[in-house]
């Protein structure tokens, strides 16, 4: 029990209580629009951004948020023109990040363990420094949704009836999607960039079973995220060998199922205000 309170562990808890708060956060807005897949893209572009900043001696974090950042911002000029539709679309820019990380980490020494690090997360080896940057990150995340909730809201809810009530649509749409390339540059040491899109989406999806309006559906998405990687943190310092990002992203399945199973049971006894 001594190993859950140690100082890494502690780190540990700080970075992804972080990351467990601020994903669902964003991925509330994600998910009522449709656009989850836009936080995988995104993370497998971050992995080209990682190698490039290895290639070029940059931190793997910076390397990782400029590209994201980039190519979140390039995503959402794409969709909008209705030039990128369609999973399809998307897949492409997966297989494009993922292989021009593969071959310019392979001319540079290789997928080493920081890489593999990066895809799966290491967030057991991270540093105080790393840390206070992560949560900062995410504080921006935060932030940024409380001071825009409304707006981003009801471009969630409805573009077209936002974009005619004169809301800057366009920009709000780039908003969140810096967001997000700011999540999961956040969440890149956590579960990895092969798994942060888990937590934009697994949480919301046990929100959405739990609460029938946006923002109780929100709220209990971030319990549902916070929960997970708290739990997910706990189960790899007790076992001592497992990867912590597989716990995490296995502990919010577990809350979804248990939140399914109460949503539906809640649903039976009360139909009325379910259907409501």
């Amino acid at each position: 029990m001594s190993r859950l309170f140690i100082d890494f562990a502690i780190q540990a808890y700080v970075a992804g209580a972080s990351v467990g708060i601020a994903a669902p956060l964003i991925g509330c807005f994600l998910v009522q629009r449709r656009l989850s897949l836009i936080g995988d893209a995104t993370g497998h572009l971050a992995f080209a951004g990682v190698a490039i900043g290895v290639a070029v001696g940059v931190a793997p974090l910076w390397g990782a948020l400029l590209t994201a950042l980039v190519g979140a911002v390039a995503l959402e000029w794409l969709r909008a023109k209705g030039r990128l539709a369609g999973d399809l679309s998307l897949a492409l820019i997966f297989y494009l990040g993922l292989a021009l990380g593969l071959v310019v980490l392979s001319a540079h020494g290789g997928l080493t363990a920081s890489a593999t690090g990066v895809l799966f997360g290491s967030i057991f080896t991270i540093t105080w420094l790393d840390v206070w940057t992560i949560a900062l990150l995410c504080a921006l995340v935060v932030g940024a949704v409380v001071l825009f909730y409304k707006e981003l809201v009801a471009v969630a809810l409805d573009e077209e009836t936002a974009r005619a009530s004169g809301l800057p649509v366009d920009a709000l749409n780039v908003l969140l999607v810096v967001l997000t390339a700011l999540l999961v540059a956040a969440g890149m040491r956590v579960v990895g960039l092969l798994l942060v899109a888990a937590l934009l989406v697994i949480p919301v999806a046990a929100g959405a079973r739990l609460a029938h309006s946006f923002r109780s559906a929100m709220l209990w998405a971030i319990a549902a995220g916070l929960i997970s990687t708290v739990a997910g943190l706990v189960v790899a310092l007790l076992q001592g060998t497992i990867a912590p990002g597989g716990t995490i992203v296995l502990a919010a399945a577990t809350v979804f199922a248990v939140a399914a199973v109460v949503g539906r049971r809640a649903a039976r006894r009360h139909p009325r205000s379910s259907a409501a």
